[in-house]
């Protein structure tokens, strides 16, 4: 696989976990073009934590399936680490994906007819590693998340709050780069919420993955290395 790698790196200098430049996209709605990311930029470092708290339509999920590779900009790159994975191919892409992104959404998504160690080692059989390997370091992951006892429990046998853990667990399995959050807490209650961020800050802490959190909790917000909002298209400080 032929990565391009950024042309601005110097040597010496460490690459951050993920960088968007100039990130440009626009939808047609009807007779009119709506632009919702207009040259945003954006630089992650690894085993930071950034929360992104923006209101509905400001270009919240569009930002995050860009950063993750699931949608192109109109304009502008995006790096992981020193790959620019702007120009890759769909198949590069894909592969990078898997490999280096994590993501964790409001809804768990988790397997229903998978136990919870299962769910978490799916990840990693699906990129070759044995299955003996993948279900030691899924209970290594749970115990992280303090599920150690409830490795054998299906989905529905969990509450909110332990699923989502779960799908923490599994979003990290494979050593991501980067992990991309989407409203992980926002359908729990807030000491529900809290417990499950205290649980990932100390995996992410320990492993040093980069994070990118969206919330409209302003209290789990405040507790990340910085936050961020869009306005007018632009990545700015809060």
């Amino acid at each position: 696989m032929n990565m391009a790698v950024d042309p601005r790196q110097t040597p010496g200098t460490a690459p951050a976990a993920l960088e968007l430049s100039g990130i440009t996209r626009s939808f047609d709605e009807g007779d009119r073009q709506l632009h919702i990311l207009r040259g945003a930029n954006l630089r992650i470092e690894p085993g930071e934590m950034v929360a992104l708290v923006a209101a509905s339509g400001t270009g919240k999920s569009t930002l995050l399936h860009i950063a993750g590779l699931l949608e192109r900009p109109d304009e502008g790159d995006v790096f992981l680490g020193p790959v620019n994975c702007s120009e890759l191919s769909d198949a590069e892409r894909t592969t990078i994906r898997r490999n280096d992104i994590g993501f964790v959404y409001q809804f768990h998504h988790l397997l229903p007819e998978f136990t919870a160690v299962e769910n978490v080692m799916m990840p990693q059989m699906i990129r070759g590693l044995p299955r003996k390997e993948a279900a030691n370091r899924a209970d290594e992951l749970l115990k992280y998340m303090r599920l150690g006892d409830r490795g054998s429990h299906r989905p529905s046998e969990l509450s909110g709050g332990e699923q989502q853990r779960v799908a923490v667990a599994r979003a990290v399995a494979n050593a991501p780069r980067i992990l991309l959050l989407d409203e992980p807490t926002g359908n729990l209650d807030p000491k529900t919420a809290s417990y499950v961020f205290e649980a990932l800050s100390a995996l992410v802490r320990a492993s040093g993955v980069a994070t990118l959190f969206a919330t409209h909790n302003l209290e789990l917000a405040g507790r990340m290395d910085r936050a961020i909002t869009l306005a007018d298209g632009q990545v700015k400080d809060l």
